[in-house]
């Protein structure tokens, strides 16, 4: 089990990655372990996840998403957190 993950920053900026244990990284990003990008913009806030079946498949919608337009994303989170 995988999960593709998107970050709100306290830049008000957004992350996006993959992992197979959310909570831990989370915590992780949070503590300034996860990644560069988040690690001067913290605190990271969760905002969306996806559940996935495998690696492969997390990683390429994780690229989907990163390719994404920032309004659909901003519009994306706004239909999970409904």
């Amino acid at each position: 089990m995988s999960f593709v993950y998107i970050l709100e920053c306290a830049d008000g900026s957004y992350y996006t990655g993959w992992t197979t244990n959310l909570d831990q990284r989370v915590a992780a990003h949070n503590a300034g372990r996860g990644g560069r990008y988040t690690r001067s913009r913290r605190p990271v806030k969760l905002v969306y996840w996806e559940e996935h079946p495998d690696r492969h498949s997390a990683q390429r919608r994780e690229l989907a998403l990163k390719r994404l337009p920032r309004a659909r994303k901003i519009a994306l989170i706004a239909e999970f957190n409904l």
